[in-house]
């Protein structure tokens, strides 16, 4: 916009209307055309392609939801009270569904617990504990 146009309000003033008629005219949403992004498409379109641009098309990418890869993980407290329930010492955690053995908690006995994967302390943990983390594909 122009920096030396006069605003029409400046124009104006004195007047009821200020150009918009009866009072009413200006006043509601139906003066609009719609509320918010109606017409966009229909009576506002003209509008809409010189001040929304980008309104239509696409842009970037998205990564789709079946390559996303969930891992099912559990802490070294679940997992001594898993051994506690079931008696074991060797504990095989892909049977049970999980795939990582993180590192929260304490382990009070020697367990040999096998894992696609463990984190660093985990695996300092079990062994700290007198057991085993054997990772195994």
């Amino acid at each position: 916009m122009v920096v030396r146009r006069r605003k029409k309000v400046r124009r104006m003033r004195g007047s009821h209307t200020h150009g918009w008629g009866m009072k009413k005219k200006h006043r509601g949403k139906g003066s609009q055309g719609g509320k918010g992004m109606a017409g966009l498409k229909k009576h506002k379109k003209s509008w809409m392609i010189r001040y929304m641009p980008d309104y239509f098309g696409k842009r970037g990418f998205k990564i789709s939801q079946g390559s996303k890869k969930t891992i099912n993980a559990i802490n070294l407290k679940d997992i001594d009270i898993l051994a506690r329930k079931l008696n074991k010492i060797d504990i095989d955690l892909n049977e049970l569904g999980f795939q990582k053995v993180l590192s929260t908690g304490q382990l009070t006995q020697a367990l040999n617990i096998k894992a696609k994967k463990f984190a660093k302390k985990a695996k300092e943990k079990i062994e700290e504990a007198g057991g085993k983390a054997i990772e195994h594909v």
